[in-house]
């Protein structure tokens, strides 16, 4: 897959292409919906898909201080556009001046003039240009004008449980907000995932018997509520399971918020300085503070237990090729 980052970077021979545009935080099933409808439009015409995003987050720039929680990292959807088969993606750089290209103007210098599209595919919702005026009914009309269709994919909705709401980022963020991981599962299509590189901390795990990998996270990471969870360990190719917590230990009245994992069964694991990945598969307990250091130790062992027969039911299910 071609990256590019800023129109610049297009080769100036690129010929017409399919096109879909957004933020596409996380990468969920909605959004691998509308990739994989472009893609698949795509190899039926013989030409390139593309995907078009921005960075940072829109809203940071219109609204500064409002950056919402990141699912996902730019290069963790590079992956993952990648793997539903998209041919190059296009990271445009959002500045105020960019924010203030009215729909018109982003469809000739984007679109037209650069990626000479032959069709855009987007989700019924879809808003763009200058305080988003510009829309689905607008884009179709553009088309119209400069030869190009627009394609609308119609959104996932969640089950009962999940009030009829569409897939959205937004409601996967609330869902990790609050814990919900399982939930945030569902629709993204695989486990909330969290990076960063090992460092130390006050290493009490290791002190305690349950050495963990304190994991500075990215910025704007969205980090779900405090408590342990079962989780998996990504680090140099190999997967662990693992038991992880987040929070502030106040066993030990901490005030930092961190993520720590716990790489179940494993003796000797030096991690630090290295970039690993979390995946969380299940809420455990909340974050408590216990009588003693012995109750502590108790709730550890049950915690790592409890991840130990989760883990090994979510393998069983999922099958080990369908993780990532």
């Amino acid at each position: 897959m071609q990256r590019w980052r800023g129109l610049a970077d297009i080769p100036q021979d690129w010929g017409r292409s399919i096109v879909t545009i957004g933020s596409y935080d996380g990468v969920h099933r909605g959004h691998q919906l509308i990739i994989s409808h472009a893609v698949e439009r795509a190899r039926e015409l013989g030409v390139p898909s593309v995907v078009v995003t921005f960075d940072p987050h829109p809203s940071e720039v219109v609204r500064p201080g409002s950056h919402p929680p990141l699912l996902a990292p730019h290069h963790r959807r590079a992956e993952l556009m990648a793997e539903l088969g998209v041919d190059a993606l296009l990271i445009l750089p959002f500045t105020t001046e960019f924010s203030k290209l009215s729909p018109a103007d982003f469809v000739v210098k984007v679109l037209v003039d650069k990626l000479h599209a032959t069709a855009v595919v987007e989700g019924p919702n879809f808003r763009f240009g200058h305080k988003a005026a510009g829309n689905v009914a607008f884009l179709t009309e553009q088309g119209k004008t400069y030869d190009f269709e627009v394609d609308v994919v119609d959104l996932y909705v969640t089950g009962e449980a999940g009030g009829g709401e569409p897939f959205s980022s937004t409601l996967t963020r609330r869902l990790v907000a609050e814990g919900e991981v399982e939930g945030a599962h569902e629709i993204l299509g695989r486990p909330h995932r969290v990076e960063g590189v090992v460092v130390r901390g006050a290493q009490r795990g290791r002190e305690l018997g349950f050495p963990t990998a304190n994991v500075e996270t990215l910025p704007h990471t969205a980090i779900p509520a405090d408590g342990v969870y079962a989780g998996l360990l990504h680090a140099q190719g190999e997967v662990m399971p693992a038991a992880i917590s987040v929070g502030t230990n106040p066993q030990f009245d901490g005030t930092e918020r961190t993520v720590e994992a716990y790489a179940i069964d494993r003796v000797g694991l030096d991690l630090y300085g290295l970039h690993v990945a979390v995946d969380f598969l299940a809420f455990v307990r909340g974050q408590a503070k216990f009588d003693s250091i012995e109750a502590l130790l108790d709730a550890i062992s049950d915690d790592v237990k409890r991840s130990r027969e989760i883990i090994a039911a979510a393998t069983e299910y999922e099958g080990e090729g369908e993780r990532r």
